[in-house]
């Protein structure tokens, strides 16, 4: 489990070319794919060999010009709550402003660590230009400037150092699947598990109690025991406000980390809307498996949009990662909830999967060989062996004599072909290509 850092401030400081520096570290790398920007306010980044997740606040205010201090104020609120530390990003060109004085605020009276970044700095003027932050009665500062990196090391090495030891998650022996319902406010996921286990166990009450608990159900349906885990049952605060999309995306960081497929709810009268999305590419970021249940479809008037439609709707937002069952269930007159469960245990099964070497080198060298990746500057990839890698999610590897021709549209193509010959449903896979 990681620790979750929030880069809090006003816009315009700097703050996601910052988020930007720390994940692309390693994300880089691992995400070239397209629409990988979508999830731009969440990642993953790792300081001598600690790792943890950031998420960037700024992101989900729309509209930067006009944002309502109220706004900001709101999203601080909920990074106090939620995250295990907080940078507070400032710009040294616009020295001290008023928002910057009552961010600092709300900030002086958390206990968790703040670490300040003036951003922006550049030279040596503007080093000492950034001593007027020590008004902010945050004590020392750490100067950095976003777009170059200088000064960025520092304060990592000051926030691992003070990220709070997160208990240790005790490997069962046997540890059960875990099943984790996403989804945003109202969306029907308690209901969801209550129509399954049948009682009323998750009615919300505001029980003081730590933020951190998604409630866990041990659940034994088709000979099959997993443990069903509810990420509404974590506290509401009374302070943020419902609709708040980063509410739902932050609260759901945790609980998708830690499991292994997520049921994402979607109100069927409310679409497949942009907080929905947020929450689908931080399922498959993480590689979890995914199913999408299309709830109160009991409300919808059947001759506006069939099934079909609205499935091809959702699947369009899905591009390029289409292959994720979708189904329409009705928490209310118990539709379909069996089968949305049953689909869950297909989708764990399915990730788990490992495909013997040689039968995979029979299948896919026949398909690479009567469609070999296009040739590049007159020279020819060769592709003469393949495997998957013995890693916790599917992960394939091609062996190729020239790795670096291989573009984008062919890893599509082969990733396509694999999921046609074997069932990967609801599973992201990764596949790379490397030298023999």
């Amino acid at each position: 489990m990681n620790n979750i850092v929030a880069i809090v401030g006003r816009p315009n400081v700097g703050k996601s070319t910052f988020f930007n520096r720390l994940i692309k570290r390693r994300d880089a790398i691992v995400d070239a794919v397209s629409g990988v920007t979508r999830d731009r306010n969440y990642g993953k980044s790792e300081w001598n060999g600690k790792e943890f997740s950031v998420i960037d606040t700024g992101g989900y205010i729309k509209g930067s010009d006009d944002v309502f201090e109220g706004e900001i104020r709101r999203q601080v609120e909920l990074a106090i709550d939620e995250a295990d530390a907080i940078i507070f990003v400032v710009d040294v060109e616009d020295g001290v402003t008023a928002m910057d004085a009552e961010v600092a605020k709300l900030l002086r009276k958390v206990t968790k660590p703040i670490l300040l970044a003036v951003n922006k700095v550049d030279n040596g003027a503007r080093e000492k230009d950034a001593v007027e932050f020590y008004a902010l009665g945050l004590g020392e500062y750490f100067t950095i400037a976003g777009m170059n990196g200088s000064g960025t090391g520092e304060l990592l090495d000051e926030l691992v150092r003070v990220l709070p030891e997160l208990p240790e998650v005790v490997e069962e022996e046997n540890p059960l699947p875990r099943f984790t319902v996403v989804g945003r406010p109202n969306a029907g996921k308690s209901s969801f598990i209550n129509a399954l286990i049948g009682e009323e166990r998750f009615v919300v009450t505001d029980i003081a109690g730590t933020t951190r608990d998604a409630i866990d159900t041990t659940y034994n349906r088709f000979g099959f025991e997993f443990k069903l885990v509810d990420t509404a049952g974590i506290r509401r605060k009374a302070k943020v406000k419902e609709d708040l999309e980063f509410y739902s995306v932050m609260r759901s960081v945790r609980a998708i980390e830690h499991s292994d497929v997520c049921i994402l709810m979607i109100d069927a009268t409310r679409g497949f809307e942009g907080q929905d999305q947020s929450i689908f590419w931080l399922a498959e970021k993480n590689r979890k498996g995914i199913v999408i249940l299309v709830n109160k479809w009991d409300l919808i008037e059947k001759d506006t949009m069939s099934t079909r439609d609205y499935e091809r709707k959702i699947r369009e937002e899905l591009q390029p990662f289409t292959d994720v069952p979708i189904l329409f269930v009705s928490t209310l007159s118990k539709q379909r909830l069996l089968k949305a469960l049953e689909t869950a245990v297909e989708v764990y099964e399915n990730r788990k999967q490992r495909i013997a070497t040689s039968k995979f080198n029979d299948m896919m060298l026949p398909i690479i060989e009567a469609m070999p990746p296009p040739a590049l500057k007159g020279k020819y990839v060769k592709i003469k062996y393949c495997m998957q890698l013995p890693t916790p999610t599917p992960q394939f590897v091609f062996f190729a004599n020239l790795p670096q021709y291989v573009k984008d549209p062919y890893k599509r193509f082969v990733e396509n072909k694999l999921r046609e010959i074997y069932n990967f449903s609801g599973v992201p896979i990764d596949i790379y290509f490397r030298q023999k």
